[in-house]
């Protein structure tokens, strides 16, 4: 049973962004990717979706999100559950950091603009050729 200080994971940054990898394809997992992410204040990730399930829980700080089209408050304690093909954006709306802990059901997890494309994520481990 693979066990690793979070520590030891790489910490990528991107303005108003930090994240770290806890868990993906690159520790055997197949189907699962956990992160963690952290936002300044004022800071917001791109509009995206993903082509999977994806759950966020906030352990810090506040936000808002807005759901294919929707738009809602969130605090800490709140957990964000966000089913595939649903364009999202997450935005630190208040005055300290925001800090999440996420899981997908996909590894890597790819991540899509609106439109389709995919968004280069610096932190993604290719998917193994069999």
């Amino acid at each position: 049973m693979p066990v690793f200080d979070n520590s030891s994971r790489h910490v990528f940054t991107l303005p108003g962004l930090r994240h770290q990898t806890l868990a993906s394809r690159s520790d055997d997992l197949e189907r699962l990717e956990i992160l963690m992410q952290t936002l300044e204040p004022g800071a917001e990730t791109p509009v995206h979706y993903h082509e999977c399930e994806e759950v966020v829980v906030i352990q810090k700080g506040s936000g808002r999100a807005t759901i294919a089209g929707s738009t809602v408050e969130f605090g800490p304690g709140t957990t964000l559950v966000i089913p595939p093909g649903l364009v999202h954006q997450l935005v630190n709306s208040g005055r300290e950091e925001m800090f999440a802990i996420a899981a997908l059901s996909e590894t890597p997890a790819r991540a899509f603009a609106a439109d389709g494309a995919v968004i280069a994520l610096p932190w993604q481990v290719p998917a193994r050729v069999s």
